[in-house]
């Protein structure tokens, strides 16, 4: 079977690829850009990558296409697949027909957080011999690739909550049909395809309703959003958190050497004492779900402790590219003002006492959107000093609908902040390079490259 993907250099589609390459299929993809880490994992595996999306890459035609999200009607390659009468279907469902339709699938969910818990729930697995297949939104330092088809019945898979194609606006993750589930909050975002938070709330009460009833789903406790999606499952619930209140308990959380700990308990019961090799409070709740739910699956806690000390993290999520000259730059893919707000507070307590600077390009279809306006502002207050960039592809967000960068930097400044706003790249790194001091710390966000900013800064420095 032939199977051709259209947009193969997405971080889902490309694992989509890598799970069909796995299963046996002959694999091709096109995609816009064809630019390394995605191709050259591609290419290892033995997929053929094609620059466009020329109908002649149709030619002869393959036995199925699947379309990514970020294709639509005008796409050459989509005429074409619409025109011949191509067999097509989209990603989620590819994956669901195709691989999780006999799993028992571990569904990540949640506004914030899904990539980090999935990647630790799937090693945590791995280490422990239980060898899960897994599908992670982003490239695991514990593993080669971002998906693998696994040799059990566990399937760990990101699901996220965005939309699965042009001809189906479903959220992705209505398609996995889990057997258990980590929800880890709920927020409004993706403004390019949900209304409101309530819309959002609908695609995962959706999600949550189709969690099997035999199974398991455990939610964040101080998350009234999310808390209130859980109406339709018919499964075992339980919470967990920092709370007292909460089913399962992180407490007596501290950052010592690098780590997180935390003592889990479970209903009054302490369970053990865990460490992980991350920085932030957020990610050490992250944690406490992963630790629970390998609970549930029946590992031990030292099973879990030795999945948790061999973690060594997800590229671009506060990443440290490079240190120089007593300057340390780190990577996230921060976008959304509360990531924001918990990325600078982690990156803060692990660098007490050192100059924090925050630089942020808006990229993603939500924040170039004025819906987060006035809350970013707030969520900057944990750096020292900030720079935010130009808005990235202005002109595909209508002029009435724009984050004003220059607004939130006023904002910043009339709060007794230290903002700057710098649209260019190059006069960006100038700004940093001239004026940054020994000890001094550049948390870097952007969910996309930022014009290769972080090397300009480490060739600068």
């Amino acid at each position: 079977m032939h199977i051709h993907i259209l947009g193969i250099c997405g971080t889902f589609m490309g694992s989509l690829a890598v799970l069909a390459k796995q299963l046996g299929y002959r694999v091709s993809g096109s995609d816009a850009n064809v630019y390394p880490p995605m191709s050259t994992q591609l290419q290892e595996q033995g997929i053929d990558l094609m620059e466009g999306f020329r109908h002649e890459h149709l030619q002869p035609s393959p036995d199925l296409v699947v379309i990514g999200n970020a294709l639509s009607r005008g796409n050459p390659a989509v005429e074409y697949t619409l025109s011949e009468g191509l067999n097509y279907m989209s990603g989620p469902q590819w994956l669901a027909q195709f691989v999780l339709h006999d799993k028992w699938v571990l569904g990540v969910a949640g506004t914030h957080g899904k990539t980090t818990t999935s990647a630790i729930l799937a090693w945590i697995l791995e280490y422990a011999g239980m060898k899960p297949g897994y599908l992670i939104g982003g490239v695991t330092k514990n593993f080669p690739q971002s998906a693998h088809i696994g040799d059990s019945a566990f399937f760990v898979v990101e699901a996220d909550e965005y939309d699965s194609a042009f001809f189906d606006k479903r959220s992705k993750f209505v398609h996995y049909a889990p057997r258990t589930t980590i929800l880890n909050n709920l927020e409004f975002d993706h403004a390019d395809i949900y209304r409101d938070l309530d819309h959002i709330k609908d695609s995962f009460r959706k999600f949550v309703n189709i969690i099997h009833p035999d199974g398991f789903l455990l939610t964040a406790f101080s998350d009234e959003h999310a808390k209130d999606v859980l109406a339709g499952a018919s499964c075992e619930v339980e919470t967990y958190g920092f709370s007292p209140s909460a089913d399962w308990v992180a407490d007596d959380y501290k950052f010592e050497n690098g780590e997180g700990h935390f003592t889990l308990s479970h209903k009054a019961a302490t369970i053990a004492t865990f460490h992980l090799p991350m920085i932030g409070r957020h990610n050490i709740e992250n944690a406490a779900a992963v630790a629970a739910m390998g609970i549930k699956l029946g590992l031990t806690a030292q099973e879990v402790q030795k999945g948790f000390a061999t973690f060594k993290g997800i590229k671009r999520r506060q990443e440290i590219v490079g240190i120089k000259n007593d300057v340390t730059v780190i990577d996230d893919f921060a976008h959304h003002p509360t990531a924001i707000k918990l990325t600078l507070e982690a990156v803060r307590e692990a660098y007490p006492g050192q100059r924090l600077w925050a630089v942020f390009e808006p990229r993603s279809a939500t924040c170039r959107r004025k819906i987060f306006e006035n809350r970013m502002p707030q969520s900057f207050t944990p750096a020292d000093r900030v720079i935010i960039a130009g808005l990235f592809a202005p002109d595909k967000i209508p002029p009435e609908n724009r984050l004003d960068p220059k607004r939130v930097v006023e904002c910043i400044n009339e709060n007794r902040g230290d903002a700057f706003f710098i649209p260019e790249v190059d006069a960006l790194v100038d700004k940093m390079a001239d004026e940054c001091r020994p000890k001094d710390v550049f948390l870097i966000m952007s969910s996309g490259g930022f014009s290769g900013i972080h090397q300009k800064l480490l060739d600068r420095l």
